[in-house]
């Protein structure tokens, strides 16, 4: 029933012996003073503080990672074949794809139905990652608004049309790891 316990099983640990200002919190004046010199700094706040919808922060495009788009080829149809690959990856589980027949001889299936939930995305990038076919996407684009949840779940023809708008723009530099 019970166990019979050894001398060695038994681990004592001391206390250890605290100083005059650790037993003062002293070492907590040295976090304040690093908050008070962010709080206190004029020209840091000048330079972080944007007046949002007149003047808009330039953005690294090279590692930012916004809206979503769905690519195109170079006939004008959608570029994704329907492998369910960014949906596997998705963390979040916010793609739904629904896989259909293609009319094209080119390839087996594309999707019918894609959407992303763009309320529920934890734009990591996995998605752009997973993809074989560089189908879909990480935009610059930061500024979209909804005013239900409806609004901000993205179905192809809304990500369609965000490739129409950002098809000048490479989003992100090819990562370093895969070299997409």
């Amino acid at each position: 029933m019970g166990r019979n316990w050894k001398e060695t099983d038994v681990l004592v640990v001391d206390q250890p012996e605290l100083n005059m200002a650790e037993r003062l919190y002293l070492p907590i004046l040295d976090g304040l003073r690093v908050t008070l010199k962010h709080v206190v700094s004029p020209g840091r706040r000048k330079r972080m503080v944007v007046q949002y919808p007149e003047q808009q922060r330039v953005l690294r495009t090279e590692t930012y990672r916004g809206v979503h788009r769905l690519n195109r080829d170079e006939q004008g149809r959608v570029a994704c074949t329907g492998c369910f690959m960014c949906e596997t990856a998705c963390p979040a589980h916010c793609i739904h794809i629904e896989a259909g027949e293609a009319p094209w001889p080119d390839r087996e299936k594309y999707p019918i139905k894609f959407e992303i939930d763009e309320l529920r995305c934890i734009y990591c990038g996995m998605c752009e990652e997973a993809c074989p076919v560089d189908a879909i996407e990480l935009t610059p684009e930061y500024d979209m608004v909804g005013r239900s949840r409806s609004e901000m779940v993205f179905d192809k023809e809304k990500l369609l049309a965000v490739f129409d708008a950002t098809k000048n723009v490479k989003p992100r530099k090819n990562p370093a790891i895969t070299g997409y």
